[in-house]
């Protein structure tokens, strides 16, 4: 999730806010559903606007670096703790569920809690690997002018596979497959977004964020990306992509204005994006243990305020072990690569 060494603070920005919405989004506030239908489309544009035209062996051993090794380490560690501890307590504790099917999991990451109780949120590390070799394949053999076809082909067939069949793919490849359009539209627009002298107006903002509440609005139901729920195909993509792109416009928008040190702390959780998404979970099982051990709460009802707390509380938990990371072994956090 790394992208070089030159960074762009509001990229950084927009990518921070992103992981803040999946961990704020976990903890099951009444604006989940909004959460839902930004989060992950917006992790991917953001990854379209560093995909080179053409992917060398390189930079593929990056990618794996960035994101396959961080992923099996996560899993492996996650799937252990859960083995030994997690599985014992709280909700895990009330399902029967497969000591052999979660190891499996950590080879197959799709499948919901029967597969990946120990840590459902990295399912994304591979899909977004996938999504890179899908994207350098096209970009690769298929001419220019063809590219966003085949794009809209596959995305097409993604949405299709998810309303066919109940059947969830390896590596969630048919949720790769809808992502890509995202991760396209990143691409394509790379040079636009990321140009010193284009500055996105006021009025394109404006009208990127209606027509994506819009789209949300009227989207029946609950979008989840890694179970392939999408309600209405067509209202998830327009809602996804222009709400994707209104937040990245507005932050770059607002650095013209000297801003970026207010949104410091979201540069932080945008360089730490894959510790964050490894581990949050687990600092709320922390949480939820010390209330227990301390308060006696045994059950956890939380007001809506408490909810965007406790998020806040999760990350601060973590900067230690992100700050240990990024000394120690900074390849566990995607950071052992440079473009």
């Amino acid at each position: 999730m790394s992208h070089g060494s030159k960074r762009l603070n509001w990229i950084d920005q927009a990518r921070g806010l992103a992981i803040f919405m999946v961990v704020y989004g976990h903890n099951f506030p009444s604006i989940e559903p909004y959460i839902y239908s930004v989060h992950v489309p917006l992790f991917f544009l953001i990854s379209g606007i560093f995909q080179p035209a053409v992917v060398s062996s390189q930079q593929w051993i990056r990618r794996v670096k960035q994101l396959l090794i961080p992923y099996f380490f996560w899993a492996t560690a996650l799937f252990l703790f859960w083995w030994t501890v997690g599985r014992k307590f709280g909700k895990s504790s009330t399902q029967d569920l497969s000591v052999v099917d979660n190891f499996m999991g950590v080879f197959y990451a799709q499948g919901g809690p029967e597969y990946m109780d120990w840590g459902i949120p990295l399912w994304f590390l591979p899909c977004i690997f996938l999504v890179f070799l899908l994207h350098a394949g096209i970009t690769r053999f298929i001419k220019t002018k063809s590219q966003s076809i085949l794009v809209l082909i596959l995305g097409f067939l993604g949405v299709l596979w998810a309303k066919e069949t109940d059947i969830h793919l390896p590596w969630s490849i048919d949720v790769a497959m809808v992502a890509l359009l995202f991760f396209h539209g990143g691409y394509v627009l790379k040079n636009n977004l990321k140009s010193a002298t284009e500055t996105p107006q006021w009025g394109l903002i404006m009208l990127l964020f209606g027509l994506h509440i819009t789209a949300f609005y009227f989207n029946p139901e609950k979008v989840d990306m890694y179970r392939s729920i999408y309600g209405v195909p067509l209202l998830f993509l327009i809602s996804g992509f222009t709400g994707a792109l209104a937040y990245l416009m507005l932050f770059k928008k607002l650095s013209e204005f000297g801003l970026s040190k207010i949104f410091k702390p979201l540069v932080y959780l945008g360089q730490n994006t894959v510790v964050i998404l490894a581990t949050h979970l687990r600092a709320l099982t922390l949480i939820k243990a010390l209330l227990f051990m301390v308060l006696g709460w045994g059950v956890f009802e939380f007001t809506e305020p408490e909810k965007f707390l406790l998020a806040w509380v999760q990350i601060a938990l973590l900067m230690p072990v992100i700050y240990l990371i990024t000394r120690y072994a900074p390849i566990l956090n995607g950071k052992n690569a440079t473009r």
